[in-house]
């Protein structure tokens, strides 16, 4: 049954292992409303490291629990994959977590997607494929756009920014990907990487190109050394998150001239919150509810948005066919 409201919370450092840290479900049925457990334990990976976890965690954890009138507990997980093995071990009912955990939390457990993670107001965003060589891959000379995140403007072709303003939505100027042709140096991330390995292959293999032979690749170790790498010369190509050049103005100043963006690939989607299908339904839409409020309850809960998990805000528009579609690609690569 629900306890009177917690002032306080705690926070569990752990890697998951441990035994203590499950929430009791109270014997509620299985997503319908009923009997609320006494405690609940949010699993997730912050952007914080250290000493900084108590005090970046906190604020989420009293918020939720002085707002539902339950125990709100927080467990620190290593990696992704650790926070769907926590729910699936019943150690945590909420999972703050990628897109490919989101999807793997669904799929293996029955869990519910309950919010989407927005950075600067979008959830998803797309790999942008770069060149140093515009007039072999562009169709029109480029332009410049502003990003707005960053103020800062770049340079595109082949339409893909028809604005003033960078939008980053792809699908975009695929047809530019013929121009790849045999021995073409190109520089791609580890095969883990969504923007800088697997929807860039997925594109490329769409486009008649055999990603293994057709190509000469370029391994590249982070989004901003695969923009380095075209600014550089060491590639005629590279992919990275919408927009990496940003990352890069410091050491290459003119990285707008040198690097243009001439395609995008589908939307990749952001994460996201999942939570238990053993929690009750009503508490389920509260806690979705207050969690979809959160940014804008405080300045400090903003703070604590951006500073624990890099996000601007949550928002319950799920958009499960892209966590779906990440799914399928994921699995492209599973071996």
């Amino acid at each position: 049954m629900r306890k009177p409201l917690i002032a306080t919370s705690t926070l569990v450092v752990a890697s998951l292992a441990l035994a203590g840290c499950s929430g009791d479900t109270g014997g509620s049925d299985s997503g319908e409303s009923g009997d609320w457990p006494d405690s609940i334990t949010i699993s997730l990976v912050p952007s914080v490291e250290g000493e900084d976890l108590a005090e970046a965690l906190d604020p989420l954890t009293a918020y939720l629990s002085e707002n539902l009138g339950i125990e709100v507990n927080g467990v620190v997980a290593n990696d992704y994959a650790a926070t769907v093995e926590a729910l699936g071990a019943d150690q945590a009912q909420v999972v703050i977590t990628d897109a490919g955990s989101l999807y793997n939390a669904t799929e293996q457990f029955g869990a519910e997607l309950i919010l989407r993670d927005v950075r600067f107001g979008a959830t998803a965003y797309s790999a942008v494929a770069y060149t140093n060589n515009p007039d072999k891959y562009c169709d029109d000379e480029p332009v410049m756009a502003n990003y707005a995140a960053s103020d800062i403007e770049l340079s595109f072709c082949n339409g893909i920014e028809p604005g003033e303003t960078s939008m980053g939505e792809g699908p975009a100027g695929l047809d530019a990907f013929s121009n790849i042709d045999s021995g073409t140096k190109v520089a791609l991330q580890a095969a883990t990487s969504p923007a800088g390995y697997q929807y860039p292959v997925v594109a490329m293999q769409d486009a008649g190109i055999d990603t293994d032979a057709d190509i000469t690749q370029v391994p590249v170790e982070g989004n901003n050394n695969a923009v380095l790498s075209v600014y550089n010369g060491d590639a005629e190509v590279s992919f990275a998150y919408w927009d990496a050049r940003t990352t890069v103005t410091e050491e290459a100043p003119d990285v707008a001239e040198k690097v243009v963006a001439f395609a995008y690939t589908e939307m990749i989607p952001n994460g996201g919150v999942a939570v238990s299908s053993s929690l009750p339904a009503d508490l389920t839409e509260q806690l979705t509810t207050l969690m979809d409020d959160y940014a804008d309850s405080s300045d400090e809960a903003a703070d604590v948005m951006f500073n624990l998990v890099g996000l601007s805000d949550w928002t319950s528009e799920t958009a499960e066919d892209e966590i779906t579609r990440y799914g399928e690609i994921l699995a492209l690569f599973s071996n």
